[in-house]
């Protein structure tokens, strides 16, 4: 089966949960799982590249000689980035806060368990069952990466409650989270010029954005900010 009669095959609902923050949905679509949340599509299977970079660029943007530095991935996903993380021996302690019960049950014992099991049993990863954006704004703890990919972008988010973490508070509270010299990397689906210059107004320097080309439209995007050493 090519990757075009995927994309046309019907999808098989695997499992949906009603959560606090609305309808989460597992599908199958050939051998791809898809995460659906509210009735926005979110992420699947079928690829990976633009996940694997988020974490990727982030390592590559600490200073040099910084040993085991410590990253919060904020949202599971289908795992990719923890996945990444885990296969990277230079990361420290792997946080992953998650807001879904359902997403972290599907890596835990059910199908997601095949892209994530391997790092979940990683004895330097831990699962935080929590919403980022209070996290971020309340955690004492810090870290030299924070890799956030709990949207679409921070023009278009998954609930109304996530825009807080893009607003000037929320980015200030990222800025906080971070060790001096640490890296803040922001997955989107698309460049946004306004959010590099809400990134430069909170106080971050070394802004740059690195592109993911996808096969269709407009390139994924990873934005880049540190926090002065």
């Amino acid at each position: 089966m090519t990757d075009q009669d995927v994309r046309y095959e019907s999808p098989v609902t695997v499992d949906r949960r009603e959560g606090p923050h609305g309808e989460v949905v597992l599908r199958r679509r050939g051998g791809i799982y898809e995460i659906i949340a509210n009735g926005c599509f979110l992420m699947d299977t079928s690829d990976g590249r633009s996940e694997r970079l988020l974490v990727d660029a982030a390592l590559a943007a600490l200073p040099a000689g910084r040993r085991d530095p410590a990253v919060l991935i904020g949202g599971l996903g289908v795992g990719f980035s923890l996945a990444r993380a885990a296969g990277e021996p230079r990361w420290g302690r792997i946080s992953v806060v998650e807001r879904e019960a359902a997403v972290i049950d599907w890596h835990r014992s059910g199908p997601l368990a095949a892209f994530s099991g391997p790092a979940l049993a990683d004895p330097r990863t831990e699962i935080v069952h929590a919403d980022l954006v209070a996290y971020v704004g309340t955690t004492p703890v810090t870290y030299d990466a924070l890799c956030l990919d709990i949207d679409n972008g921070p023009g278009w988010t998954v609930t109304e409650d996530n825009g807080g973490l893009y607003s000037p508070a929320g980015l200030l509270a990222c800025h906080d989270r971070l060790a001096p010299g640490g890296v803040l990397a922001v997955w989107s689906a698309r460049p946004s010029e306004a959010f590099e210059d809400a990134l430069r107004n909170a106080g971050f320097e070394g802004v740059r954005t690195e592109e993911i080309a996808v096969a269709r439209g407009v390139p994924d995007v990873v934005h880049l900010a540190l926090r002065a050493a």
